[in-house]
């Protein structure tokens, strides 16, 4: 008797899950703005961490937990010849390697290839390369006078000219004669480490050459904050083109373009050798113990329309120019579609916007914001604009 109960009771579990038409219910599908697709996480990074609050998703990782350095993400770097800082180490892929779950570089004092010192460089170029996102990467610096150990990015395609044209971006620097004190820079064509304009902060840690720490970058449009164990640095970088009204916007923030990662340790330098070279310090290691990128999973969190575009107005010594106010968004703006006497002219990238093919005239401009899900936002106000030439 029981068994005939328990069938009865299958059938109509079964038959309460068929819809009137035959078919089986399915749940309702998930709205996604113009058919983008969920991030998903790869299986590269530590699965406690594939996932952060406010819709990260990590896309690009490195545990460093094999037996050599991984080749399909790094490019191991052999070559010497101070690499435009007149440093004095030949980097050497033997002097990188994964010991118990850290990538290893070591530095050391040894004749080589006509340097004096070997160390290690590794970039992600071609084989990482990111447009916006979070980046994670937790290190133990080397120490002692002579050392520059670095967490930084450089452009995948010089797209705006070589350096510093086309951007730099530091998320950490160290230099040995300062203990503890460690630094974030950006470069630009006007503001870099040649002309002494660079913009940079600093903070002072407890022994970093004996303790790790975890370097952040969070990368989105116009917007730069770097971080030090989730304190951030004094303030975040942010291209405000009401300060740069004689500049087009990849002269101070060149950053719309997609970068790469590099993990290097110098020996000497242009700023790392300024005090000289302690050669009691070798054998000196820098050691990461991960590198995690996360994107934003806009599919999944960016839910709002993007707001209008106001307050067009022209950039007084540049010519043929225009700027406006950021539009308002949940999350972020990723371009602008921009119409010349309500017709589409052409995308801008940053809030700023140089006319270059406009005959003499005089044009009405509006502008759209649309955000990394495709949504646009409505017109907002028209600016009137006289090409003299």
């Amino acid at each position: 008797m029981k068994k005939i109960i328990l069938f009865s009771m299958m059938i109509f579990i079964s038959l309460s899950l068929i819809a009137c038409d035959g078919l089986p219910i399915q749940d309702p599908p998930v709205d996604i703005p113009n058919g983008l697709e969920p991030l998903v996480a790869t299986t590269d990074c530590h699965p406690d961490f594939a996932t952060l609050t406010d819709g990260w998703v990590c896309v690009w990782a490195d545990e460093f937990d094999g037996e050599t350095v991984d080749e399909n993400r790094w490019n191991v770097i052999n070559a010497g010849g101070g690499f435009g800082n007149n440093e004095l180490q030949y980097y050497r892929p033997d002097n990188a390697a994964l010991v118990e779950g850290n990538l290893v570089i070591t530095a050391k004092n040894e004749a080589y290839g006509g340097a004096n010192y070997t160390s290690a460089k590794l970039t992600s170029w071609l084989k990482g390369d990111f447009r916006y996102g979070r980046i994670q990467v937790r290190a133990k610096l080397a120490g002692g006078r002579g050392t520059w150990p670095a967490i930084w990015m450089m452009p995948t395609q010089s797209v705006y000219g070589g350096w510093p044209n086309s951007g730099e971006l530091d998320i950490m620097e160290y230099v040995g004669y300062e203990p503890g004190m460690v630094h974030t820079t950006i470069h630009t064509t006007y503001g870099n480490g040649m002309n002494g304009l660079q913009i940079g902060y600093d903070m002072e840690l407890d022994s970093p050459e004996t303790q790790f720490y975890t370097y952040e970058i969070v990368w989105e449009p116009g917007y730069i904050q770097t971080y030090v164990d989730g304190v951030p640095y004094a303030n975040p970088f942010v291209y405000v083109p009401e300060y740069n009204q004689d500049k087009p916007y990849d002269d101070t923030f060149p950053f719309d373009q997609q970068f790469y990662l590099i993990l290097n340790l110098a020996i000497g330098g242009n700023w790392g050798g300024v005090m000289g070279i302690d050669n009691g310090i070798f054998p000196t290691t820098f050691e990461v113990d991960y590198v995690r990128v996360y994107q934003r999973d806009y599919a999944t969190v960016d839910i709002e329309t993007p707001g209008v575009v106001d307050d067009i107005d022209l950039m007084y010594y540049l010519p043929n120019s225009i700027y406006w106010r950021p539009a308002a968004d949940d999350y972020a703006i990723e371009k602008y579609n921009i119409y010349v006497d309500n017709e589409y002219y052409d995308t801008a990238t940053m809030n700023q916007y140089t006319f270059n093919d406009l005959n003499p005239g005089t044009y009405v401009i509006t502008i759209r914001a649309v955000d990394f899900c495709g949504r646009e936002g409505d017109i907002g106000s028209s600016y009137s604009m006289t090409i003299d030439s």
